[in-house]
């Protein structure tokens, strides 16, 4: 089973994250920007140009690395995606919602129109597609005082 290596792209705008939805392909979920990350490149620069190409959006600030991860493909696909994501925070300004289209799918196949919107970090339905949303938890606000002593052992993968 061969890795491929990956970015997810967590932007924010206050305690809205952007989110989108294939507007061809509904089943395919809510989903973040992200992609492969190509041959030579930091991931740090593999995020801003993945989120450049699937939203247009290039006013935005990275605020840093949040995890890394593996992550099995299967059943789609024979391969683990090494996951690394990234908290990006809007610095311009953004639509309410948005199409856009990506020109150049790494697959080949002919351009892909995104649906974009930002959704409350809070809103119970923000359930991100294949295991994209494994991190959401280090964006909100902690419910939990420090004191408690409780440990995050959110699925192990980190």
């Amino acid at each position: 089973m061969s890795v491929r290596s990956k970015v997810i792209a967590y932007v924010t705008r206050g305690q809205e994250l952007l989110v989108f939805r294939h507007r061809d392909f509904p089943e395919a979920g809510l989903q973040v920007p992200g992609g492969s990350i190509e041959d030579g490149e930091d991931p740090d620069e593999a995020v801003l140009r993945e989120l450049q190409e699937e939203s247009g959006l290039t006013d935005v600030r990275l605020v840093g690395l949040l995890g890394r991860y593996l992550y099995s493909a299967s059943p789609n696909a024979d391969e683990s995606h090494d996951r690394h994501v990234y908290h990006l925070e809007l610095t311009g300004p953004a639509e309410e919602s948005w199409l856009h289209w990506e020109n150049d799918p790494s697959d080949g196949s002919p351009p892909i129109a995104f649906e974009f919107f930002w959704m409350s970090l809070n809103n119970p339905d923000l359930q991100l597609a294949g295991g994209r949303g494994d991190l959401l938890h280090k964006l909100r606000p902690s419910t939990i005082p420090a004191e408690a002593g409780i440990q995050d052992t959110h699925h192990g993968k980190e």
